[in-house]
């Protein structure tokens, strides 16, 4: 059964990862998974793509805003949404992908690594903009 998203917050929240999902496509990677729900966590989408040394799996959370994209770049990078990549929350979502991995029975050599895709919606002029922090520490 899909989610039921009620808030306002939570609709942005879809939208954003609608366009993650499109851009990650158009990059080449296949999306495997969405939402993978624990009770301590959520991976927002589980990808992979093929890369030189074979398929490499790619844990990717999704932070979405509302921005007017026509105002230059110094202004949308003044508050950053990675910026809410608090200790605690890489705490639960690396203990989220070790339970995918394990669940899931994910061969230890196949590589992987988390990502983060930043989503500004201009939901005026109904456009995005995606920008992607990739192989985040956690």
């Amino acid at each position: 059964m899909p989610k039921v998203f009620t808030s306002e917050t939570q609709k942005i929240g879809e939208i954003g990862e609608n366009v993650a999902c499109k851009f990650l496509v158009k990059q080449g990677f296949t999306v495997v998974e969405r939402n993978y729900t624990r009770k301590y966590g959520e991976i927002d989408i589980v990808a992979q793509r093929q890369e030189k040394q074979g398929i490499k799996l790619y844990f990717i959370e999704v932070k979405a805003v509302t921005r007017d994209l026509s105002v230059n770049r110094e202004t949308l990078d003044s508050w950053r949404p990675e910026d809410n990549m608090h200790p605690w929350k890489l705490k639960r979502l690396s203990r989220t992908i070790q339970t995918y991995l394990v669940a899931k029975k994910v061969p230890e050599d196949v590589e992987w690594q988390f990502d983060l895709l930043v989503v500004f919606l201009d939901m005026k002029k109904k456009k995005a903009r995606v920008k992607r922090v990739e192989d985040v520490i956690l």
